[in-house]
C-alpha cells in the first residue's frame, strides 16, 4: 500500500523522513524502509533505564528547512548527566541499527511526560505538538504551584476591571457635581437676566463651559447651512437627556426649542425655558394642540428659527423612531425652509434610563435645507420623507420607523429640551 508523502523530503545525504497518519496506524519510511513507530518505541522500551510503554517516535517538520525531522522521546528516572548521556547512545545505537540512521533528536523525559489515551495507547500527535511548544522535558510544576499559578494570573485583569469602575464612578460623580453647579448658575442667571439676547447668549457660554468640564469633544459640520437671512425650522433625532445642552452650546443664539407642555408644569423648567424663548406644546389635547401650532406657526412667519425633535421622546437602544407631523406642518405652512440634523455620541454617554454618564465623543451634522412643494399635508409628507432620508445619514443609526407607532396624531410634535 503507498501514499503520497504529505510534507516535503528531509535532504540529509540520502537519507528520507516522511510521517503518515492514516485509520489504524502510523508510518515513517526512512532509507526506503517501512518503519512503524510501534517498532521502534518497543525497542527503545526495552533498553535498561527506559521506562516501557512510554516511548513515542514521531515526525516534527523543522520550521527552518521545512523538512521532517525523526523525534524519539522516551522516559527515564536517570536524573544524573552521564547516565542519562549513556542512555541517548544506546537509543541512538539502536535506531541506527533498526534504520539505518539515527534520529535527528532523542529527547529523554521524566515521567508522565509521553501522553497516553485512556486505554493506554501513545498519542503521538500530542507529543508532537508538545514537542514543537518546547514543553517536552519541563519539570511538571506541583497541583498547588499551577492552581495559584491561574490564580494569580486573573489578578491584572481583575485590578484592570476594578480600576476601570473605580474611575467611571469618579468620573460620574465629578460630572454631576459640575451639572449641578452649572446648572444653578445657568438657571440663576437666565431668571435674573433682563434681556432675552443676553439670557442666551450666556446659556450658550455656560453650555460651551460645561462640555468642557465633561471632557466631551463635540464636532460640527454643516453650520453653513442655516439659513442667515431667514427664519427656519430645524429637526434633530433625539439620543439623549444631553442633547439640548449640547444644541445649545454649538448652535446660534437665534434658534428657539420647541418643547412639550409636561415641563411648564415644573417650576425651575419653566422658569429656564420659558425665559430662553422656548415654546411648549400639548401633545395629548387636540384642541390645545391647534392653539399651540398657531403660536408657533406665527413665530416663524415673524422670522423666528424653531428647533423640533420630530421622535417626540428617545430611548436606549439606537434608531431613528417615527415622526410626528409638527415640524412639518408649519414648514410647508410657511414656506421656510426645513432644515434636518443628525446627532451622535450622546446616546452612548447618557442612555434613557440611566443616570451613570461615561465619556464619548459627540458630533452634530446639519443637513442642507429642503424648501417645502407647497402648503397641503402632501407637501408636509413629502418634507418628512426627504428630511428623514438626510437624518439617517447624519445620525448614523437604524431606521426604525416599521418598528414604532408615532402615538396619537396631533398637529404638533413635541420634545424634550
Amino acid at each position: 500500500m503507498q501514499h503520497e508523502p504529505l510534507l516535503p523530503r528531509r535532504q540529509l545525504l540520502d537519507a528520507v523522513i516522511e510521517s503518515f497518519s492514516v485509520p489504524g496506524f502510523d508510518v515513517f519510511i526512512r532509507a526506503g524502509r517501512n518503519i512503524y513507530p510501534q517498532e521502534l518505541e518497543e525497542a527503545v522500551g526495552d533498553l535498561p533505564g527506559i521506562r516501557k510503554g512510554c516511548v513515542a517516535a514521531f515526525g516534527s517538520t523543522d520550521p527552518a528547512s521545512n523538512t521532517e525531522r525523526l523525534v524519539v522521546v522516551a522516559e527515564t528516572r536517570e536524573t544524573d548527566a552521564k547516565a542519562q548521556e549513556h542512555l541517548r547512545q544506546q537509543i541512538d545505537a539502536m535506531i541506527v541499527d533498526l534504520l539505518g540512521t539515527s534520529a535527528d533528536d532523542v529527547v529523554l523525559a521524566p515521567p508522565q511526560t509521553v501522553l497516553k489515551t485512556s486505554s493506554g495507547k501513545v498519542r503521538r500527535a500530542a507529543c508532537r505538538e508538545r514537542y514543537e511548544q518546547g514543553d517536552i522535558g519541563r519539570p511538571q510544576r506541583a497541583v498547588w504551584w499551577q492552581i495559584t499559578r491561574l490564580a494569580w494570573a486573573g489578578v491584572p485583569p481583575r485590578l484592570r476591571q476594578a480600576r476601570r469602575s473605580v474611575t467611571e464612578v469618579l468620573y460620574a460623580g465629578y460630572a454631576w457635581s459640575v451639572l449641578g453647579i452649572g446648572a444653578a448658575a445657568l438657571w440663576s442667571a437666565v431668571a435674573l437676566l433682563p434681556m432675552l439676547s443676553w439670557r442666551k447668549v450666556i446659556a450658550r457660554s455656560l453650555s460651551q463651559l460645561l462640555l468642557r468640564l465633561f471632557g466631551f469633544p463635540v464636532r460640527v459640520r454643516g453650520l453653513e447651512h442655516l439659513p442667515r437671512d431667514q427664519g427656519c425650522v430645524l429637526v434633530v433625532n433625539h439620543a439623549s437627556y444631553l442633547d439640548p445642552l449640547v444644541l445649545v452650546a454649538v448652535l446660534p443664539t437665534s434658534i428657539s426649542f420647541v418643547a412639550k407642555r409636561e415641563l411648564a408644569e415644573q417650576f425651575f423648567a419653566r422658569i429656564l425655558f420659558r425665559r430662553l424663548g422656548t415654546e411648549f406644546v400639548e401633545r395629548f389635547d387636540p384642541q390645545r394642540g391647534v392653539e399651540d401650532t398657531d403660536r408657533v406657526r406665527q413665530a416663524v412667519r415673524q422670522g423666528r428659527s424653531m428647533l423640533f425633535f420630530p421622535e417626540g421622546t428617545f430611548g436606549r437602544a439606537p434608531g431613528l423612531r417615527p415622526f410626528r407631523m409638527g415640524a412639518f406642518v408649519v414648514a410647508a405652512q410657511t414656506g421656510v425652509p426645513l432644515v434636518p440634523m443628525g446627532i451622535t455620541g450622546t446616546r452612548s454617554i447618557l442612555r434613557a434610563g440611566q443616570w451613570f454618564p461615561r465619556r464619548g465623543t459627540v458630533a452634530v451634522t446639519i443637513g442642507a435645507p429642503i424648501m417645502p412643494q407647497g402648503s397641503d399635508w402632501t407637501a408636509a409628507i413629502a418634507l418628512r420623507d426627504a428630511a428623514r432620508a438626510q437624518m439617517l445619514e447624519c445620525c448614523h443609526e437604524p431606521d426604525l420607523a416599521s418598528e414604532f407607532d408615532a402615538g396619537p396624531s396631533i398637529p404638533f410634535p413635541s420634545g424634550r429640551g
